[in-house]
């Protein structure tokens, strides 16, 4: 305890003065009528200290105006009860008080308040009100000076011009302040809006994504374990051996979706995030296990490659799940007499074209229109390179159904 209270470093007195102001300007903020019975209350007991002590008597012309004075004094302070939501007002209120002051010679103290309301003014109107402002604040020097002639006039005018150059210098300072204070509040504003908004971006980019992964991996192994389950039915009663090889594959390929949704799942843990990332995802190299499970659940499937496969890691994961889907579309609609054929075309740059046709005479349509996530899937994954993708089917008299990718050329950031 000691160590801590003796490694506290003292509180700066910039900081202190700045949280305390900080802290009455939201109490002035929360009752503001109460801090402007506070301020014009201040200014009134002022006044009338001024008039009942008798300091008007040091700077007085004459000394035989005791009947205005309360009056005067209570004309320039009470009206700064006002001063900040009607500033124009208040200074007009006081002017024929301060006039009154000048001619009668009783030369108030309290006169100085007019500068006051000036200061609101260039705080909260435009400049353009300053001019009549300041008339208003001059006037009762030209009368005192007409009317006594203590002073020169340059000397007397000069210093009532230069109280209010520095009210309103004062004004504008905080006004400056002030609006440049909100604009920061206003741009941080925006940015905290625009993070969230980001956010929620890349939010819904992510759900997207892991939907596309949940698809391609639950989606395809399932329609294998459906195929090879069928013909593992089928042969069940005639050969047992064949039911048995059926029953291996299917472990084989329960095993392999399980470890792949592991994989998946470990990206979304945080704590798992850098042993999930030394999984790599599955690529080009990955298609001859694929296509051993898709033959062994029935479905025949014939290659043709042309060119060099060389792609960098993404455009193989791309090229992997397209393939992986038209696959999956024919086990599930191409009807038992289907087969498939796929020619992979590459091309420099990272160019490549990947073709799956199939003779499947089942029934399919499109499973945009039924929330179905494979089409979409794979049109969201070309579209992160730039690349097209058509499906439908085959042009007549062909039967089946024919999936066309194509990936452009790489182009340097």
């Amino acid at each position: 305890m000691d160590s801590v209270t003796e490694d506290r470093a003292p509180e700066p007195l910039t900081e202190y003065a700045h949280r305390l102001t900080h802290r009455v300007r939201a109490f002035d903020r929360r009752h503001p009528l109460l801090w402007d019975l506070h301020f014009a209350g201040f200014w009134v007991t002022a006044a009338l200290i001024d008039y009942a002590g008798g300091g008007w008597r040091h700077n007085a012309h004459d000394l035989d105006v005791p009947g205005w004075l309360l009056v005067l004094s209570l004309g320039l302070s009470v009206p700064l009860l006002r001063r900040r939501t009607h500033p124009a007002a208040v200074l007009a209120t006081m002017a024929p008080f301060a006039l009154v002051n000048a001619w009668t010679g009783a030369a108030l103290q309290a006169s100085l308040l007019q500068l006051v309301p000036v200061y609101h003014l260039a705080l909260r109107r435009p400049l353009r009100n300053l001019w009549w402002a300041t008339a208003l604040v001059i006037a009762p020097v030209l009368v005192s000076i007409a009317r006594y002639g203590e002073g020169t006039w340059d000397q007397q005018i000069g210093s009532q011009l230069m109280s209010v150059t520095v009210a309103v210098l004062i004004g504008v300072t905080v006004r400056t302040r002030r609006n440049y204070t909100e604009a920061l509040e206003d741009r941080a504003r925006r940015l905290e809006i625009e993070r969230d908004q980001q956010a929620q971006l890349a939010t819904a980019a992510e759900r997207a994504r892991i939907a596309r992964e949940m698809h391609d991996i639950i989606g395809h192994n399932l329609s294998v374990i459906t195929g090879l389950a069928d013909g593992g039915r089928y042969a069940a009663g005639k050969s047992p051996e064949r039911a048995a090889q059926a029953l291996d594959a299917i472990a084989t390929t329960s095993r392999q979706a399980l470890t792949e949704l592991r994989r998946l799942l470990d990206v979304m843990r945080e704590e798992e995030q850098d042993q999930a990332a030394r999984s790599p995802q599955p690529g080009l190299t990955d298609l001859g296990p694929l296509l051993d499970g898709v033959r062994s659940a029935g479905l025949p499937v014939h290659t043709t490659v042309h060119g060099d496969p060389t792609l960098p890691p993404g455009r193989q994961l791309t090229v992997y799940r397209v393939i992986q889907e038209a696959l999956t579309n024919t086990l599930k609609h191409g009807g038992p007499d289907a087969t498939a054929e796929i020619e992979l075309s590459y091309e420099d740059k990272g160019a490549v074209t990947a073709t799956i046709t199939d003779t499947g005479n089942g029934s399919r349509t499109d499973h945009t229109a039924r929330g179905g996530r494979g089409l979409p899937g794979m049109r969201e994954r070309t579209a992160l390179y730039g690349g097209t993708l058509e499906a439908g089917p085959r042009p007549h008299p062909e039967q089946g159904w024919r999936v066309r990718l194509h990936l452009p050329e790489e182009h340097p950031q």
